[in-house]
């Protein structure tokens, strides 16, 4: 698997330069970020030339599921404050990583 496959493991930092939170975890800096204001930052803003992120393009799996599964699913990743596919990619690529 390429580099856009691997699952990565949740740190965060506080970067004191610039006082931004740097975290792989989507909650920690929706925390973050529900308390904080872009604008406190324009200081240590600048303009790129080139995107900075660049989504990888996979490929799609369908997998079908009890509807009660798919509730319960649906449950899960409402209450972690995600999607669902989201949810499932990270899930399914922490169990290839641990089987590897």
């Amino acid at each position: 698997m390429g580099a856009e496959h691997n699952v990565p493991h949740f740190h965060a930092y506080y970067q004191e330069e610039v006082g931004i939170l740097s975290t792989d975890s989507i909650q920690e800096l929706a925390r973050f970020w529900d308390s904080h204001d872009l604008t406190d930052f324009e200081p240590a803003l600048e303009e790129v030339a080139e995107p900075v992120f660049v989504r990888s393009r996979g490929a799609s799996l369908s997998v079908d599921l009890p509807r009660r599964e798919i509730q319960r699913v649906k449950r899960i990743a409402k209450s972690k404050g995600m999607k669902e596919a989201t949810m499932l990619r990270e899930w399914i690529l922490e169990r290839l990583q641990g089987s590897s």
